[in-house]
């Protein structure tokens, strides 16, 4: 069975998935997540950084954790990805790092103004990017699956657990 491609002129079909496979809830959640992960590199690529990016500003605004193996930590992240990362966001002057005199084998992160401005850009990018994904789900239903969402990743992803857990 196939269907026809909406974005075509209606020359082209595109051939069905098997039942077998959108039966599968963990089949959809990757698709899905494959499909929300390309729009998002391509919307993050207009704004010269990237998802990654997005998430060290985040850690940092939170201001809990400065240092970069705690930036690292709280992500998940490779200590030597994080590296990079933070490289490419003090080359663009939205973080600035230094020795903590406490101890000089370690660096502290802070954000700077330039980086909270960039930070509400990708906020609002992040944003515009739900409602467009999520544009057939209304507010409840939302609310609903991220709940669930939440819940699964909370039990299979140590990052995301509660915070007085």
């Amino acid at each position: 069975m196939t269907i026809t491609n909406p974005e075509s002129t209606g020359s082209s079909a595109i051939p069905r998935l098997p039942e077998e496979l959108v039966a599968s809830t963990s089949f959809l959640l990757k698709r899905l997540g494959f499909l929300a992960k390309d729009r998002a590199l391509q919307a993050y690529e207009g704004t010269g950084l990237h998802p990654y990016h997005h998430a060290v500003l985040a850690v940092l605004d939170e201001g809990s954790r400065e240092t970069q193996g705690a930036i690292a930590d709280a992500l998940g992240y490779d200590r030597g990805q994080l590296v990079g990362l933070l490289d490419e966001l003090e080359e663009r002057g939205l973080v600035e790092r230094q020795r903590d005199p406490g101890d000089r084998r370690r660096h502290l992160v802070r954000m700077t103004p330039a980086g909270k401005r960039a930070l509400a850009k990708l906020r609002a990018l992040a944003r515009s990017l739900d409602d467009d994904f999520l544009g057939e789900l209304g507010e409840a239903e939302r609310a609903q699956l991220h709940g669930l969402l939440l819940r699964l990743a909370q039990e299979h992803m140590p990052h995301c657990s509660p915070r007085d857990a």
